[in-house]
């Protein structure tokens, strides 16, 4: 046949020709050259370079239009001038000998011609389907990935106390301390486009000025379900899934509120420090806070909108009275909760958002005091966050900042928070990162320091282990002597 004839001369010569510019390794999956990434095609018209006047026009276009056997490139070329290699000329002969049941001279020759990198080809198919098999036979689902995160923290805060933690008489937190916390994130999808989340989380931090309710809390501390040390607890447990090409839902038995917003209005947290520093400089609006609930977001040209609800999940000492209902303290739908709506832009490098949050009788770390009188009847809060970055790391910082208000409902409970922090990546070295941070992040109606400040530096050791030592600064309150401390933070992401 003289498509054969065709595709014997040309692929042929040039393998001989040209020096072996390509070997096994070279090749992707489909035997063709992984430098050139191309594109299966149906007709001859689709190459924009090959006209009706080349030399081999014809030969081409019966591979393609009768046997389907040629691909080009993305870009919607085929570079009939640039030489192929042997190892090419045989996958492209592999490709052809799956479409073809008739043997004959032409194609004898040229199988006896390739029959090296053929005998090659097979062999790298085989192995990784070899190789696949084995994968599949032993992992432990099909729908379903672990990722973990273990952190070491060891420092200390001088003047550092732990709130509603009895120590004996004499004590003092003002120790050197060692603290941990682990995650497993379990993520499944069940179509490609949803997740099912499950995390599980422990650490013990319960008695630390580091922990929740310390002096100096940090990020790593927040409570992991079950406030008693060591004991493993469900920390996420929802379900996201898309409505619709722009729409997303959320519901969750365990769900934070930012799992549901369709953008985070900050740049900042290369790694992270206290906790108060996470809540982009409106902690009445952005709570963060934990139990179950539901949400939906729209996301379309870097517009976003977000609405959701949480059901608080209630702390009382060091016991955790899981929130399972809508509504946590059994008196309604509307208590014991918050209701948050966001509307955001977010642009390559930069993004700002709007938010509301309606809170009553909630329990997270940045929200009002759960117990206090003024929250029982709920409060109104208000957050505006926005953060720039650079296109090129170098000495200008990425900049994150926010400004929050809250309005409680009838009593003196009003405060106003705002913060400020900064970035740079790849600081002094490729991968480590540099950041400070600075603001009063603290509601008022509580007895807790205001003023804060964090500096740290987060040093990439290899692809999963980053250590971070940092140093943080917290204003005392009401006289109280101010919290200083420093620590080291080892991050093992598995």
């Amino acid at each position: 046949m003289k498509l054969f004839k065709q595709l014997l001369v040309a692929p042929a010569a040039l393998g001989l020709l040209a020096p072996m510019a390509a070997n096994a390794a070279d090749l992707n999956v489909a035997g063709v050259s992984k430098y050139a990434a191309d594109e299966q095609v149906t007709s001859i018209s689709q190459f924009s370079d090959v006209k009706p006047t080349d030399w081999a026009y014809q030969a081409l276009s019966n591979l393609i239009e009768r046997y389907g056997c040629v691909a080009g490139y993305p870009n919607g070329t085929y570079k009939g001038g640039q030489a192929m290699t042997r190892f090419e000329a045989a996958a492209l002969l592999n490709a052809c000998l799956d479409r073809v049941t008739e043997t004959t001279d032409e194609l004898k020759k040229l199988m006896t011609e390739f029959q090296k990198e053929l005998a090659i080809l097979k062999g790298r198919v085989d192995g990784l389907d070899a190789r696949v098999g084995t994968l599949e036979a032993n992992q432990f689902s099909t729908t379903t990935k672990l990722k973990g995160v273990a952190t070491f923290v060891i420092g200390g805060v001088d003047n550092g106390t732990a709130y509603g933690v009895d120590y004996p008489t004499g004590s003092s937190t003002n120790n050197i301390t060692f603290n941990y916390d682990v995650k497993l994130n379990l993520d499944t999808s069940f179509t490609g486009k949803d997740l099912l989340r499950t995390t599980l989380r422990s650490n013990n931090y319960q008695n630390s000025a580091f922990g929740q309710n310390g002096s100096a809390a940090l990020e790593t501390a927040s409570t992991p379900s079950n406030t008693s040390a060591d004991a493993v607890g469900i920390n996420r447990l929802f379900y996201q899934f898309p409505v619709g090409s722009n729409w997303t839902a959320t519901v969750g038995a365990k769900v934070r509120q930012d799992d549901m917003l369709a953008m985070w209005p900050s740049a900042y947290g290369a790694d992270t420090i206290l906790d108060r520093m996470t809540y982009a400089g409106a902690p009445g609006a952005y709570s963060l806070n934990l139990g179950a609930g539901a949400g939906l977001s729209y996301k379309k040209d870097g517009f976003s909108l977000s609405g959701n609800y949480v059901s608080n999940q209630l702390t009382s000492g060091n016991s955790v009275q899981s929130s399972n209902v809508l509504d946590a303290d059994g008196s309604g739908i509307g208590s014991a909760s918050t209701t948050t709506f966001q509307a955001g832009y977010a642009a390559s490098n930069w993004g700002m958002a709007f938010a509301y949050t309606y809170s009553n009788a909630a329990s997270s770390y940045a929200l009002l005091d759960p117990n206090a009188s003024y929250n029982s009847k709920g409060a109104n809060n208000l957050g505006f966050s926005a953060y720039w970055q650079p296109k090129t790391t170098g000495i200008i910082p990425s900049i994150s900042a926010g400004v929050g208000s809250t309005y409680a409902n009838g009593d003196n409970g009003d405060s106003s928070t705002w913060q400020v922090a900064l970035q740079w990546s790849d600081a002094f070295v490729k991968g480590n990162a540099f950041g400070m941070a600075y603001g009063d992040t603290q509601i008022g109606g509580t007895d807790q320091a205001t003023d804060s400040f964090e500096v740290f530096y987060k040093m990439q050791v290899t692809d999963n282990i980053s250590v971070t030592p940092a140093f943080v600064w917290i204003n005392g309150y009401g006289g109280s002597k101010d919290s200083v401390g420093g620590l080291v933070k080892t991050t093992f992401k598995f």
